[in-house]
């Protein structure tokens, strides 16, 4: 990969200020981890995004789709290629009546605030999630009782040959952690929710109790990609984890959360070989005591 013939093209597409060369991924991660991208570009429109998928699929440069990057463990070796990030610069939204219409980069936090300043009824569960819309609804996210999948009313996407394409909530074939959109490598640009009115007091206090439930259970004030691995059928992740004696367990920089086994935590100066080699310790100690096997929920990528 030419990276000056990458960075001209890049230029014809986006402003200066919005392709950041060689950026730490730990500075996009919730983990705080993870080596340079050659290019990490941040769009502020649909037009700006179909025109990158376009010229790296034409290009065939390596390129790697994200939001917040709440649920990432970037590798030490960085990312190559063109990392494109839709987050705040992509993050419009509206609010009429029950239903709202937002871009896919917005944070769930902010979008769930507005929700409740509209005494809005159903979108909870979201409130603590860290990651943006369209991370959620491509993986599925839920909290609580509570899933993406009831509330999406439609998606509207992109493919990889840079075609609109709109799908319902039946069309998302949404599932435990996953949609169509992991499938068939469609990029969120914007979705539908639909949601009940209710009583401001009452939404508030779901807000709050829910929040108060995250803040004693989890290790909010640590770096960390969430809840590490997947729930196994019939078994909660932590629950093994903790029932292997494994709390607290620590290497290097990387530790069995002592708030929640179900965390995996930088303790400040963790590296991502650190984090992959206690998770390698983990699955193989829960299977050895329990015959289940692991698997991670955060999403690995980049080069060691």
């Amino acid at each position: 990969m030419n990276k000056d013939y990458v960075y001209h093209k890049l230029c014809e597409i986006l402003d200066k200020k919005d392709i950041l060369i060689d950026e730490l991924m730990k500075n996009h991660t919730s983990f705080k981890i993870g080596g340079p991208a050659d290019f990490l570009v941040t769009p502020r429109n649909e037009d700006e995004i179909k025109k990158l998928i376009i010229l790296v699929n034409k290009e065939n440069i390596p390129y790697f789709l994200m939001g917040n990057g709440s649920n990432l463990l970037v590798k030490d070796g960085g990312i190559r290629g063109v990392v494109i990030k839709i987050a705040e610069n992509y993050s419009d939204f509206e609010i009429k009546d029950n239903i709202i219409k937002a871009q896919s980069g917005i944070l769930l936090s902010k979008l769930a605030k507005n929700i409740l300043k509209n005494s809005l009824s159903g979108f909870e569960f979201a409130s603590g999630i860290p990651g943006t819309l369209g991370g959620a609804i491509a993986m599925n996210a839920g909290a609580y009782g509570g899933e993406m999948k009831d509330v999406v009313e439609s998606v509207r996407l992109l493919d990889m040959d840079g075609n609109i394409v709109e799908l319902s909530n039946e069309e998302m074939e949404f599932g435990y952690r996953k949609s169509l959109i992991t499938e068939k490598n469609y990029i969120v640009l914007e979705a539908k929710v639909a949601l009940k009115v209710g009583k401001y007091e009452d939404i508030k206090a779901i807000y709050d109790d829910l929040n108060l439930k995250r803040t004693t259970k989890q290790p909010l004030n640590m770096p960390s990609a969430g809840s590490t691995f997947k729930r196994p059928q019939g078994y909660y992740a932590g629950k093994l984890i903790e029932d292997s004696g494994l709390r607290g367990l620590t290497l290097k920089g990387a530790q069995v959360s002592t708030k929640h086994c179900g965390f995996v935590v930088n303790t400040g100066n963790a590296s991502a070989s650190d984090i992959l080699e206690l998770l390698d310790i983990i699955k193989k100690t829960v299977y050895d005591k329990f015959n289940v096997v692991l698997e991670e929920e955060v999403k690995i990528i980049g080069e060691d």
